[in-house]
């Protein structure tokens, strides 16, 4: 046999071989990771629909510390501020759904389409809640009401001016919730973000401000505003002497809550991945350490429960809001 025939013989082999491994990675492989890897094998992005520093930010930083041992890869947050929120969710809508770009949801996705934008619940897989901001109504330290049903009497026969974080906000809102509910006569007054719409009622400027209740506590511990209720279930850790809507009679629940979501037709494997990793991650000490000394709630909802919550919300702000 000649060097040439050899040489031949040698490389029609490697090519059949060649031929067979890449053929063994497409059959073997998985919608996920390519090549027969599970998914992660790659960076995950987290895009936060709000600035550097803030609520949502510092949540969604604590949860992607605890999603990186828990994946076996980087957790980057990227932040997309903008148009109440829709940047980020329509950025995160229009990636491809292969689990490696998950957002972080606050309440605002299930109001926005009801407000103009281009934001659908259907666009998205909800893989778990992981936090809930209760709202408070707070007004001034020398207002004359002392309880909500002193603002709220009031307030049927008075218009009464209410600061929130600004217009199409869940604290917007939680501000004309009240008013169906009650009759009461509210405008509200839209401020670029809780903390001045906090200092609003702080500086008497507004007859009462909706903010969340982290944000208000050490106002109220101050003695620089009261609070009359909190927009929630149950009584706030933080402010055990406020009572609930609900004591004074009325069904009201607003809350700036939070949880993860993707776009919408991830692969199963990806999805359960995904799931699984959010509900330890969210569930975690270091992670309930975190949201708690935020002054919010660390809540988690599965995947199923969050969605069925988010389309609920949906409709109910479709009929608040006056979209249905």
């Amino acid at each position: 046999m000649t060097r040439r025939t050899t040489r031949s013989l040698a490389l029609g082999a490697a090519l059949a071989a060649s031929g067979l491994a890449l053929a063994a990675c497409s059959d073997g492989g998985t919608s996920s990771g390519g090549g027969g890897e599970e998914f992660p094998t790659d960076d995950v992005t987290l895009i936060v629909q709000a600035a550097a520093g803030g609520g949502s930010d510092l949540t969604s930083r604590a949860l992607a510390t605890e999603l990186e041992p828990i994946l076996g890869q980087s957790v980057v947050v990227e932040n997309r501020p903008g148009a109440a929120g829709s940047t980020a969710m329509q950025y995160v809508a229009q990636q491809e759904p292969d689990g490696y770009t998950i957002g972080f949801s606050p309440v605002e996705i299930a109001m926005l389409g009801h407000a103009g934008y281009d934001v659908d619940p259907a666009d998205y897989d909800f893989l778990g809640q992981i936090m809930l901001a209760p709202g408070v109504l707070v007004v001034p330290a020398d207002s004359p009401y002392d309880t909500l049903e002193d603002f709220v009497d009031a307030a049927q026969s008075t218009p009464m001016a209410v600061a929130n974080s600004g217009a199409g906000s869940i604290w917007e809102a939680a501000a004309l919730g009240l008013a169906a509910e009650t009759g009461a006569q509210i405008n509200p007054v839209p401020f670029d973000g809780g903390a001045p719409a906090l200092a609003a009622a702080i500086g008497g400027q507004v007859d009462a401000a909706v903010a969340g209740a982290g944000e208000v506590s050490a106002a109220v511990d101050e003695g620089q505003v009261k609070a009359l209720a909190v927009f929630h279930d149950e009584t706030y850790p933080d402010l055990p002497d406020v009572p609930t809507a609900a004591d004074a009679g009325y069904d009201l629940e607003f809350g700036g809550w939070g949880g993860i979501y993707a776009p919408a037709g991830l692969p199963d494997d990806v999805r359960s991945t995904l799931e699984s990793a959010i509900e330890e991650a969210a569930t975690s000490d270091g992670f309930v350490d975190t949201v708690t000394k935020s002054g919010n709630l660390p809540v988690y909802k599965t995947a199923d429960e969050f969605t069925d919550f988010v389309n609920s919300e949906y409709d109910r702000f479709g009929t608040l809001l006056g979209d249905d």
